[in-house]
């Protein structure tokens, strides 16, 4: 699975995640070469994957989606890389490629760490500026403001930036990567070391958020954005497929509430594909799930039931306001109804 950071399992003792080999930054400023520029780029994503569904979401809730396109790629891989079979023809319509390869190699040929998502393509020239997962969206947030919609939220608030960056890190750490670490385990030692963390973590997390609505300060943020692309597959995906079974997410009361809060925020359900997220676990793990037969389960009516969360007070966005519908060339079926 080749999303951020080269997510590929070893043979040694424990899962690594490689850093992105394209850190470039796109910046108001331009310093890296690459000034914000509306209809420039190209964000190139999988639905099925944690990491660029931090992007999916974050560019809907600061209204860039005129500013930024998107590409969405197939959720099932081959050995050439992620794949535009979704596309007439094959190839993504704007940046005429079959694969998104071609966009790494534009940019240096055989570069080291693999093709992964997210991605940001340099529209005219066809090169890859950037794969850095963890820098987008917060580049999205500070540097692409000049392009934000009315209303949109502050997802990294300056004021709030060290205790953001605090939690963001040990929600990566344990959870995040800790999913991975424990699914892609050689060893049992190693397995029942991130299996413990992870739900160390998530213990401390539900308590945290048993007495207020976000992560971080009474709004929405970068923080709450990176939990959630976890949460929304806890159950669907690592429970089974990762042996991360101690329990559900729908069986812990203040985690699940809180990730149905989230489900039910313009900008975070309407993003979610339940079907690529499904069959691209299932069927390109071929070491965990050799037959690759996606399970039927589980029920995911449930993210719709009421959370009462609001009772805890916060402002979602602010002084702002919710993104408006999604653009129709980009609903996802049955997105945000969880059926």
């Amino acid at each position: 699975m080749n999303t951020a950071g080269q997510e590929t399992p070893r043979e040694e003792k424990e899962f690594t995640r490689s850093g992105p080999h394209f850190s470039d930054r796109i910046t108001a400023d331009g310093r890296d070469g690459w000034p914000v520029e509306a209809g420039r780029y190209r964000l190139v994503v999988s639905r099925a994957c944690p990491w660029a569904s931090r992007g999916l979401i974050s560019r809907r809730l600061l209204g860039l989606e005129s500013a930024l396109s998107v590409a969405v790629t197939d959720p099932i891989q081959d050995e050439r890389s992620w794949r535009f079979t979704l596309d007439p023809g094959d190839r993504d319509p704007v940046l005429g490629i079959a694969f998104l390869s071609e966009a790494y190699d534009a940019r240096e040929s055989g570069c080291p760490g693999g093709v992964s998502v997210p991605a940001i393509v340099d529209i005219p020239s066809g090169k890859l500026v950037t794969n850095d997962y963890q820098r987008i969206t917060l580049d999205l947030a500070t540097e692409w403001t000049a392009l934000h919609r009315e209303g949109a939220p502050d997802l990294y608030p300056e004021e709030h930036r060290d205790e953001i960056d605090e939690v963001m890190e040990a929600v990566y750490r344990d959870v995040n990567n800790g999913v991975y670490r424990a699914g892609f385990a050689a060893s049992r030692g190693t397995y029942e070391d991130a299996y413990r963390r992870l739900f160390a973590r998530l213990d401390w997390l539900s308590e945290r958020l048993s007495r207020r609505r976000y992560l971080v300060g009474d709004t929405l943020t970068e923080a709450d954005i990176r939990l959630f692309t976890t949460l929304v597959r806890f159950d669907a995906v690592y429970h089974g497929h990762f042996k991360c079974n101690r329990n559900k997410l729908s069986e812990d009361r203040v985690l699940w509430a809180y990730a149905r809060d989230l489900f039910q925020t313009p900008g975070f359900g309407d993003t979610v594909d339940f079907d690529h997220i499904k069959r691209h676990y299932y069927q390109v793990h071929a070491d965990i799930n050799p037959r690759r037969i996606v399970p039927l389960g589980p029920d995911l009516s449930g993210w719709l039931a009421p959370h009462q969360r609001d009772e805890l007070g916060g402002r979602p966005f602010g002084d702002g306001a919710p993104p408006g519908p999604v653009p129709a060339e980009e609903a996802v079926p049955g997105a945000g109804r969880a059926v």
